[in-house]
């Protein structure tokens, strides 16, 4: 080939090159402004029809009394605080399940997950068989069996069963040194969400694990380290770059599944928003703000997980 042959074969490579990177720029540009177009036509559907109902998008009802009670509040609260009030207090519930069931989950799954590996085949097996029941169980099902089968079962207040640092009643659980009391609705929801969850964060491990090249293993027993030593200072950390991707996408299933609370009568930010719904007749104005929680949440949750992600990235010189 010709030097101007070739000459001219690099510079229509060149220019298909950027006639492709243009074309996928505009392509872009046109699918943006279909959703923003598509978007405004949805605002404004929805704008006419509620004028057309003698409503309006505004969330003024939010100051009004809530007038209804909260059993399971974290901080004082009374029906005549407002609607802004009583949805806070269903936050805060929210995000206390969501947090507690995020760690248990975590360390039930880690522990089973790693049983999963195990050389002792009963420990194995029953890793598996805990495994393979709560994945393919529903979650709700799940809920109502931790709930109807177990803290319904409990005591009455006056018959308390003890446990030295706690006492177990139908009403919740109560933990003397904490001066804390856990209702029987939140025990059970957070336990339904650790066992459920723990199941898929427990494959996820085990997966990770597996991906850890099988000669660092044996590197570390010719160095004379025993099995927790291996998986703690060798295996895990290594594995982590596996297993915190997908780790993500469990703990937004978490924050999501958390609404379930609803069935079993916790006083989450989805129950308190369906009683504001049923009480100030706005539900596309409460809609509107559940779904920016649950985003926010989710949004917060994916963050700081792909921060963390990038800590334990090889970095690459």
């Amino acid at each position: 080939m010709s030097a101007s042959n070739t000459k001219f074969a690099t510079s229509w490579l060149k220019n298909l090159k950027t006639n492709f990177w243009n074309w996928r720029t505009i392509a872009q540009l046109i699918f943006l402004a279909i959703v923003i177009t598509c978007s405004i036509l949805a605002w404004n559907t929805l704008a006419r029809n509620m004028r057309n109902s003698g409503l309006a998008i505004s969330f003024d009802f939010l100051g009004d009394p809530a007038s209804f009670d909260i059993a399971d509040s974290p901080f004082p609260y009374k029906a005549s605080d407002s609607y802004t009030v009583a949805l806070q207090v269903g936050l805060l519930n929210s995000l206390k399940a969501i947090a507690v069931s995020i760690i248990s989950a975590t360390v039930v799954g880690v522990t089973v997950g790693v049983s999963r590996l195990s050389n002792n085949w009963l420990v194995k097996q029953l890793a598996r068989v805990y495994v393979e029941i709560l994945r393919n169980t529903p979650l709700l099902l799940q809920l109502f069996f931790w709930y109807s089968a177990i803290f319904l079962t409990l005591p009455t207040a006056s018959d308390r069963i003890s446990l030295g640092f706690a006492t177990l009643a139908k009403d919740g659980i109560t933990i003397a040194a904490l001066k804390m009391t856990l209702s029987s609705e939140f025990c059970a929801l957070v336990l339904g969400l650790t066992m459920f969850s723990s199941a898929f964060i427990a494959e996820i491990v085990r997966g990770g694990i597996l991906s850890v090249p099988r000669g660092q293993t044996e590197a570390a027993k010719a160095l004379g380290l025993s099995n927790f030593q291996t998986m703690r200072k060798i295996v895990l950390p290594q594995a982590l770059r596996v297993i915190i991707p997908s780790l993500t996408s469990q703990y937004v299933n978490i924050a999501k599944n958390s609404s379930l609370a609803i069935a079993i009568g916790y006083t989450d930010i989805y129950r308190i928003a369906s009683t504001t719904i049923n009480q100030t007749g706005r539900p596309v104005n409460v809609i509107l703000i559940i779904m920016g929680v649950y985003l926010a949440m989710s949004l917060t949750i994916s963050a700081s997980m792909n921060l963390l992600n990038r800590q334990f990235q090889i970095v690459e010189r």
